[in-house]
């Protein structure tokens, strides 16, 4: 009698620890998914004529406005020289599909966190020269 009560225990105390085991993979993998969502990118952000542009080497994102981005605009804005000069960044954000009807990109970034803002312009991939007409 004692043996058949020492095995049920037993047998209870091993079921009780899967299904505790189970919830904790189940608990991780949610948490996972969540912050999977959440990337860091590398780009050079510019704010002109109103529009707020997250470029990197193989994206274009149109950034949408809120608390955040307002903060990185002014961030950047004070680092830059001219009105067109765009300044390197590194900012945590969620990538999504642009559903709004004025906004012209087609994905677009929700910015959750600033990580990094250089502290001078990115320089220039292209430079004109402007050259004095001869008439």
């Amino acid at each position: 009698m004692k043996k058949i009560i020492l095995l049920l225990m037993l047998s209870l105390a091993i079921f009780s620890c899967k299904n505790s085991e189970e919830k904790n993979k189940e608990t991780e993998v949610a948490t996972t998914e969540n912050v999977e969502k959440i990337k860091a990118y590398k780009g050079d952000f510019i704010n002109s004529d109103g529009a707020l542009v997250l470029m990197g080497p193989n994206f274009i994102y149109g950034v949408k406005r809120d608390e955040i981005s307002e903060e990185l605009s002014k961030q950047v804005e004070a680092v830059k020289k001219n009105d067109y000069d765009m300044v390197g960044v590194i900012v945590r954000g969620i990538v999504s599909k642009n559903n709004d009807k004025e906004n012209e990109w087609e994905e677009e970034i929700t910015i959750k966190e600033i990580m990094k803002v250089n502290d001078k312009p990115s320089e220039v991939d292209i430079k004109l020269n402007e050259t004095a007409k001869k008439n």
